[in-house]
């Protein structure tokens, strides 16, 4: 006899979508989380993340982000949470540099729907953007803001309306194969299960083998906020998402989700931290420095002084690529984890994957360069 059948340990951008993609597949499936789901200190923290169709590189993210593009509407339609705000997306770069012309060649790739902005187009439509001489934009049509805490309390809570067992505050202190199952220890507790999902992000390393171990890092990820002086030119339905990569300057943001505050945080500085729960929140004077240089120069609409700032972990792989997919063959170990940062987009279809191929129930093609095993050493 087991506990269940599938158990998904930790319950954040991905373990909470793969919790309630299973709980849709069965009714044997138990959630542990350490903390609470959508913790202060998770690496869903922040408000937003952007949803976006448009990107560079790896063509086959695209059906992963159609599929999640669906999922969170429904996750809305389930829950009566508006989780997902439409407000499009701008890509914006250097005309020759190296982001702009390898995200059109990956966008043509997947024939997604887009339009190019001149420096004079932005002006006119989007004024809040100061650009630079050579800087042209990307739109996307379908791009937005997702309410992280919002997806993820509503998944948990659409799991548990389905018939999932959750619990809270139930740090997992390790996980062991046997001739029955999986073991789940947290303290002096144990439970068995057919099938589990490693899905814990920055806490995630302790509960892989040392192979996955040394393809990981934890890294903190910093995150910043300003005044508008207007704030309504900064609203969701005058201010798309964006990310900007001009020159030796590079931030992403996202509009006002309180009708005051604008994030606009520097992109690409995430730096290794020891360990998950020990991430230094306050931002040193370089990156304080940086990132109110950056904001001087891209943004004149707002006041160029840090109103708040916070910083999370978040789990790396080597490659930039998620950990998807069992430790082996015959294990029933999956690991849905390493999603270096940028995960949250595709968290509702990547959590859709991982219930499916732990329960057995079918299988996805095309993801090898997210299965584990490529870091296994022959």
């Amino acid at each position: 006899m087991t506990d269940g059948k599938l158990a998904v340990i930790g319950l954040g951008s991905i373990g909470s979508m793969a919790l309630w993609q299973a709980s849709r597949l069965t009714d044997s499936v138990v959630g542990f989380e350490a903390q609470s789901p959508a913790h202060a200190r998770s690496a869903v923290g922040g408000d937003t993340r952007l949803f976006r169709m448009l990107y560079r590189g790896t063509p086959s993210y695209y059906p992963i982000l159609q599929r999640s593009r669906s999922l969170w509407a429904e996750l809305e339609a389930e829950s009566g949470q508006d989780i997902l705000t439409r407000c499009g997306g701008l890509s914006i770069g250097t005309v020759g540099g190296p982001y702009i012309p390898s995200l059109l060649e990956t966008t043509r790739l997947n024939g997604a729907d887009h339009e190019i902005l001149s420096r004079e187009a932005m002006a006119e439509r989007y004024p809040q953007h100061n650009l630079r001489p050579d800087d042209i934009a990307v739109y996307d049509p379908h791009a937005g803001a997702l309410r992280t805490d919002r997806a993820v309390t509503a998944a948990v809570a659409a799991a548990q309306a389905n018939g999932a067992t959750v619990h809270t505050n139930t740090p997992v202190d390790s996980i062991t194969e046997t001739d029955d199952g999986v073991v789940v220890t947290s303290g002096d507790q144990s439970w068995t299960f057919e099938n589990v999902i490693v899905s814990s992000g920055g806490w995630s390393q302790r509960l892989m083998p040392d192979y996955l171990k040394a393809a990981t890092q934890t890294k903190r990820i910093f995150l910043s906020w300003f005044v508008a002086r207007d704030a309504a030119e900064f609203s969701p339905d005058r201010f798309p998402i964006f990310i900007r990569i001009s020159g030796d300057r590079s931030m992403y943001g996202a509009p006002t989700v309180d009708g005051v505050t604008v994030k606009a945080t520097l992109d690409g500085r995430g730096a290794p931290t020891p360990k998950a729960d020990s991430v230094p929140r306050d931002l040193t004077p370089a990156e304080i420095a940086e990132t109110t240089e950056t904001v001087t120069e891209f943004f004149p609409g707002l006041f160029p002084n840090i109103v708040r700032s916070d910083a999370f972990p978040d789990l790396f792989t080597k490659d930039g690529h998620a950990l998807l997919g069992h430790l082996g063959e015959s294990s029933r170990i999956y690991c849905a984890t390493g999603f270096s940062g940028g995960g949250f987009k595709m968290a509702s279809g990547y959590g859709e994957i991982a219930a499916h191929e732990a329960l057995g129930k079918r299988s996805f093609e095309g993801l090898e360069f997210l299965r584990p095993e490529r870091y296994k050493t022959h």
